[in-house]
């Protein structure tokens, strides 16, 4: 009787009320990227881990398969529910994030990551990045106060803190993806223009001061200088081996496992998986992957359109937001667009933090899209 129960309320509360298209969607990306793990990137693990060549494709399947058990419980809670759950959620991510400069653990001349005694580490601002969109939403949204501006002020207040604390780590990339984030909620709930072009401008010449005058970021205005005059320090390798594998794998690819990059480039199973991708299954992969995204975001999209309140529309907004420009800086740096900056892509690359951080927003976006017969 209560197995009977249990797949009664999967199915007519779950399966049968979510958006089988967002879903399914979600479900093909994460299978590519698990795909990808298999045939491109797990011969890295003999060399990283000294042990058998599919500890990557092991690791990787139990992310996903965490990050599944994810999606079901954020898309299959109640809305309010889960806009109580991840504002609490949400000051908990905050506290860990304070507490990088303390106990982090530096990689690399930054410090970003968390080692938590028995847990494994992780990245504080990709678990705190889902629940910022829903408090910064619930804020813009909230009837205690008619005063816009104010609303702005309290969103602009949160924003700015937890953008000081990613550029204190450094990590430029996150900075930019938040601060974007934000300035998308803003004005689609009605900023006007000139004010939100009047502040991205001092944002901007802000950073433009601390990149050039403290010494602390020194290697960010050495990465910036390069992008710029190829001739000047070492910053490119990363990228420069990056757009080599791209080219070198032309339109359909060298084959599968026949790619060098991911033996040639740090963190190429991360920040470069576009690049993997591309040398061994060609840049028609790479274009199929590009429209798969775009049709994600076109569904949660159409979606928004017939939504009717504000809040789930803007919180809906701010996810697939986060995702394409997520997406664009990864793709960006592969195809040296943009200055060099570790950058995951959503779903298809290796890393507990990213798959659980796409994860939660996959399940906020699936619970705001269902049907509404249950509310």
């Amino acid at each position: 009787m209560q197995i009977d129960s249990f797949f009664y309320k999967f199915y007519y509360q779950w399966w049968k009320n979510i958006d089988k298209s967002i879903f399914l969607l979600i479900s093909l990306l994460f299978f590519i990227g698990l795909f990808i793990s298999l045939v491109s990137t797990s011969l890295i693990a003999s060399d990283k881990f000294d042990t058998n060549s599919y500890s990557f494709f092991f690791r990787h399947l139990m992310y996903i398969f965490i990050g599944i058990f994810i999606i079901y419980i954020f898309s299959s809670i109640h809305s309010d529910t889960l806009f109580t759950y991840s504002i609490i959620l949400f000051f908990v991510t905050f506290t860990t994030l304070f507490l990088v400069p303390i106990i982090g653990v530096e990689v690399k001349g930054s410090k970003r990551w968390i080692d938590f005694f028995l847990l494994p580490r992780f990245q504080p601002i990709e678990v705190l990045k889902p629940f910022l969109i829903v408090v910064l939403s619930t804020i813009i949204c909230s009837n205690k106060t008619s005063n816009l501006y104010f609303k702005y002020f309290v969103s602009f207040s949160i924003i700015s803190v937890v953008a000081l604390l990613l550029f204190m780590q450094p990590d430029i990339g996150q900075t930019l993806l938040v601060v974007f984030t934000w300035a998308v909620l803003i004005f689609t709930s009605g900023m006007n223009i000139i004010f939100l072009l009047g502040f991205c401008l001092f944002v901007f010449f802000l950073l433009m001061y601390l990149v050039i005058f403290v010494p602390k970021f020194d290697y960010i205005q050495g990465r910036i200088f390069s992008f710029f005059n190829r001739d000047i320090g070492n910053h490119n390798f990363q990228s420069d081996k990056a757009i080599e594998s791209i080219i070198s794998g032309g339109f359909f690819g060298k084959g599968i496992g026949e790619g060098t990059l991911k033996n040639r480039v740090p963190e190429a199973h991360t920040d470069y998986i576009i690049s993997v991708i591309s040398e061994e299954f060609g840049v028609v992969a790479i274009i199929l992957i590009l429209i798969l995204f775009l049709v994600l975001i076109y569904m949660v999209l159409k979606k928004i359109n017939y939504e009717k309140n504000e809040k789930f529309k803007l919180v809906l907004l701010g996810c697939v937001s986060l995702i394409l420009m997520q997406a664009t800086i990864h793709v960006g740096v592969n195809i040296r667009l943009f200055p060099t900056t570790g950058m995951t892509l959503p779903y298809l690359s290796y890393g507990g933090s990213s798959i659980v951080s796409i994860s939660i927003l996959s399940g906020i976006i699936l619970n705001l899209t269902k049907r509404k017969l249950n509310s």
